[in-house]
């Protein structure tokens, strides 16, 4: 009989075919059109997404978007064999634990509450709970924020939370591209998220190629 403690070298590492991971918290914040297409992009590039999602995410959702279920098919634009769904104020979910690896983690949209919680080091839910983890672990935390105008306590949690580690990513617009539809607008803050965590995408929101464009069209 094999010994199992034996059974596989120490110093060998293990194989493995986990696949990219990447966090995506919801909160209250207006905005929910942002979150939808941030996980529809990246259940289409094939990414393990994991959602945590407030109580007042779960408002948001079913408010601005009509989603009134946390159903993975719904959020994810027909991918949601990709998605896993976790308990809101569940702190003690897998994502909520520094051994779960991952590739990062974006709150979208962020309000300045789940901002400023996030700052001072308080999980009241799993979203400030994994938002906190990923930055004592040294992985990439974008912080959407969403709320206008901020006051001096977004101001400081905003160098806080940056000085840690975190990208404060407001989600403003621009206006460059020419967009002629809200649906644009949204694909140039999701795409510049996705830029963000490293995650490649086909949205149209380079300067560089519109430029080109704009050149072939003149000539």
């Amino acid at each position: 009989m094999t010994d199992a403690t034996n059974a596989i070298p120490k110093n060998e590492p293990h194989p493995s075919s986990t696949p990219r991971r990447i966090v995506v918290g919801i909160t209250g914040a207006s905005g929910a059109c942002y979150a939808v297409r941030v996980i529809e992009l990246l259940a289409a590039s094939g990414i393990e997404t994991h959602i945590a999602c407030s109580n007042l995410g779960k408002r948001l959702l079913a408010e601005e978007m009509g989603i009134t279920k946390l159903d993975p098919d719904a959020l994810s634009g027909g991918h949601g064999a990709r998605l896993v769904i976790h308990p809101g104020n569940d702190v003690g979910a897998a994502c909520a634990s520094g051994s779960f690896k991952h590739d990062g983690m974006v709150v979208v949209p962020a309000s300045s509450n789940t901002l400023a919680k996030i700052a001072h080091g308080i999980s009241d839910n799993l979203v400030q709970r994994a938002a906190q983890v990923t930055l004592k672990e040294r992985r990439p935390l974008v912080i959407a924020h969403r709320e206008s105008p901020i006051g001096m306590a977004e101001i400081e949690a905003m160098r806080r939370v940056t000085e840690a580690g975190a990208i404060v990513a407001p989600l403003s617009p621009g206006f460059y591209l020419e967009p002629t539809s809200i649906q644009d607008l949204v694909d140039f803050m999701a795409g510049r998220l996705l830029d963000l965590l490293g995650v490649d995408h086909g949205l149209a929101i380079r300067w560089d190629e519109h430029l080109r464009a704009r050149r072939t069209q003149s000539e």
